[in-house]
């Protein structure tokens, strides 16, 4: 078959299998299975099981799950919540002073955990309650937790930058680097709007009460104490990756000592949960797993068909100057995002999107940064944005999922002129790169 007729079927039949409810992991899987067989026999069954045992032995997947056990072991040892109960005494005299304590804090435990799911929980169990008991209005509330808590998928340790590193072999540490300011700038971003939205209209947020208002600065600084050990597990995880003391492997393992640390000095350390916290750690690497090994037989088949060749001289080929091929690809990234996980558009496309980024001139970490910004969209998104559902599972009866929905449209165009930004200023995500080169 001609590469254009093996991608009208392979896509066909990939997508053919999603929209009839098959997971995308086993989705992926059959349809290499089914064109391997057709275009190479059975001996494609060798091409399938020799990649998936390539990418299976490769030494930075084992971030993954380390940066997962990190991130339960300082939620479940109520770091998480600390951060908060400090955070938004520091901001209550600003207008909307505890939504811009919640960004803040979404800020500090993307650092820390670099998993959406296990951040938006957190905030939504700790922050969403009291934020609707002072009278908060709900959309402000809703949508900046999601908000806040999405930015796991954009701040670094992100599982997200951890594989389009990997697909896009691009050095971790300088990909870290490049995302930690556009994420930094999408918290100002949204710190902006709920202070603008709030001076315009205080009924959005009402003021705290008079005790936390009038807490003494000196009272203040002595709760800040408890930032010390997050902080501390932030710097020891990023601080001996950009500094080269550690490899990405090694600084997510030094991740893990820190958590334990952490919570042994908060008092929250039992040998009886750890059971647990590995058993949760695999319900939640599980999936990422086998989507990426479904996705990567995928990948081998098709490219071996000629499938990527195509595609790439295809895109690369359309008649429109860079930035306008940019756009393209960008505007492709946001429709995926509505019906497909992160790691799965990661792994369709970025074997396409990056060699053509390269070929135009333009750096792949400053694309990845974009790809992160995307699949924060992508994050948010109606109707299978799976922020919400992870906050639907805590919030409270009288909030619905359409209460949640609607919440989330203004943030989502926060995001979108934090992607114009990026790609207007790609200083602001190389300029740390160049730095640590």
């Amino acid at each position: 078959m001609s590469p254009e007729l093996v991608t009208v079927v392979t896509f066909g039949l990939l997508f053919g299998l999603v929209a009839i409810g098959i997971p995308l992991a086993f989705a992926t899987l059959a349809t290499a299975i089914v064109i391997g067989f057709t275009m190479f026999g059975p001996q494609s069954t060798i091409i399938i099981a020799s990649r998936i045992y390539d990418n299976a032995n490769n030494y930075v997947l084992i971030t993954v799950p380390l940066f997962i056990i990190m991130g339960i072991l300082l939620e479940r040892g109520g770091i998480a919540a600390r951060i908060f109960s400090v955070l938004h005494l520091w901001t209550a005299r600003l207008p909307g002073g505890m939504a811009i304590g919640v960004v803040l804090a979404g800020s500090l435990m993307a650092a820390m955990v670099g998993v959406v799911g296990a951040e938006i929980i957190t905030l939504g169990l700790v922050a969403l309650p009291t934020m609707l008991k002072r009278g908060y209005n709900k959309k402000i509330a809703l949508g900046t937790i999601i908000a806040a808590g999405s930015l796991g998928a954009m701040i670094p340790p992100s599982l997200v930058l951890v594989f389009y590193a990997l697909i896009a072999n691009v050095s971790i540490a300088e990909l870290y680097a490049a995302a930690l300011l556009p994420g930094l700038l999408l918290a100002l971003l949204y710190a902006i709007y709920i202070f603008i939205r709030c001076v315009i209209d205080p009924s959005l947020a009402p003021p705290p009460p008079a005790e936390e208002l009038n807490l003494p600065l000196k009272d203040k600084i002595l709760m800040a104490k408890d930032l010390f050990l997050p902080m501390a597990v932030v710097f020891a995880v990023l601080g001996s990756l950009y500094f080269g003391i550690a490899t990405p492997t090694e600084s997510a393992a030094i991740g893990v000592a820190g958590a334990l640390v952490a919570i042994w000095i908060n008092g929250k350390f039992r040998l009886s949960d750890m059971r647990d916290i590995v058993l949760e750690s695999g319900r939640a690497i599980g999936p990422v797993m086998w989507i990426f090994f479904g996705a990567t037989a995928f990948v081998g088949i098709y490219t071996f068909t000629g499938g990527i060749t195509y595609l790439t001289n295809l895109i690369a080929g359309l008649p429109l100057p860079p930035i306008g091929i940019l756009i393209v690809m960008q505007i492709i990234l946001i429709l995926l995002g509505l019906p497909l996980d992160w790691i799965g558009i990661a792994l369709l496309t970025m074997p396409v999107f990056v060699p053509v980024i390269k070929q135009l001139g333009y750096d792949p970490l400053w694309f990845g940064v974009l790809f992160c910004i995307n699949m924060q969209i992508g994050y948010l998104s109606p109707p299978f944005g799976p922020s919400s559902f992870y906050l639907k599972s805590v919030a409270p009866p009288e909030v619905s999922l359409q209460d949640i929905l609607k919440s989330v449209w203004p943030f989502m165009g926060l995001q979108l002129l934090g992607l114009i930004i990026v790609m207007m200023f790609p200083e602001i995500a190389l300029w740390l790169p160049s730095l640590m080169r």
